[in-house]
């Protein structure tokens, strides 16, 4: 996807760019190949393939959820700032939170935002069930974002406690939502979650199916969790 194409297909979902943002994309594009010759943020550095499927794969949560302007979110482990990044770039006036549980990647994220002068965004070096345990942020951010972190029933039990009640939790996937969304009824009903709708689409130029899930926040998550560092990933609620 070439930047005109990148900006087209965003304007037919309602979404203009100013001559600044379109500036912050090839800005974020530039850092992000410079950084990744010292260390590994992405696989993908061809030019086109970084705006469809980093840039524009991020921003299409915007498409079937509305940010509000000001909502704080949160992103668990958004390694490279995806989707965060250029969800903020898109909607200037949302406060972001990244965690992350590698340093290197927190040091590049904070030199990112300096590249693009962005405001209202921190960024914290933590393990995310720990995170969600620190009586600071549990429980106050609007939105919880995750992009292909971990399986459904994991992510539910690193995002949902960090989410307030009555907040959304936005997880967006590859294929094959379904069977995961089967192993985690349960994680959802124990953290607080409701599932409220999932979106399933296809990546233009054929670049494969997608799945955003929407959840709700319904009711508070039990103190126990998020439990130890590690413990989600290898014994997932079920």
């Amino acid at each position: 996807m070439d930047e005109t194409t990148f900006i087209n297909q965003l304007h037919q979902q309602g979404i203009e760019l100013t001559e600044k943002q379109i500036k912050q994309f090839e800005i974020y594009y530039q850092t992000l190949v410079e950084w990744n010759q010292k260390m590994n943020l992405t696989a993908i550095t061809d030019k086109e393939e970084v705006y469809l499927k980093h840039f524009y794969d991020s921003i299409t949560a915007a498409f079937y959820f509305p940010f509000s302007k000001e909502a704080s979110i949160c992103d668990v482990g958004a390694g490279a700032g995806f989707p965060s990044i250029p969800l903020k770039i898109c909607f200037p006036e949302l406060k972001v939170t990244i965690v992350d549980s590698l340093q290197k990647r927190i040091t590049f994220l904070n030199h990112l935002a300096e590249q693009l002068e962005l405001d209202d965004v921190t960024f914290y070096h933590d393990r995310a069930e720990l995170f969600g345990k620190n009586q600071q942020f549990r429980e106050s951010f609007d939105v919880v974002t995750a992009r292909a972190v971990a399986r459904m029933s994991v992510l539910s039990e690193l995002c949902l406690p960090l989410c307030k009640i009555g907040g959304t939790f936005i997880a967006m996937k590859g294929p094959n939502m379904d069977e995961e969304l089967n192993h985690s009824q349960k994680a959802l009903k124990t953290l607080g979650g409701e599932l409220e709708k999932i979106h399933t689409f296809q990546l233009p130029e054929d670049n494969g199916e997608r799945n955003i899930s929407v959840v709700k926040k319904a009711s508070k998550t039990p103190k126990k969790y998020p439990r130890k560092p590690g413990v989600p990933n290898k014994t997932p609620i079920a």
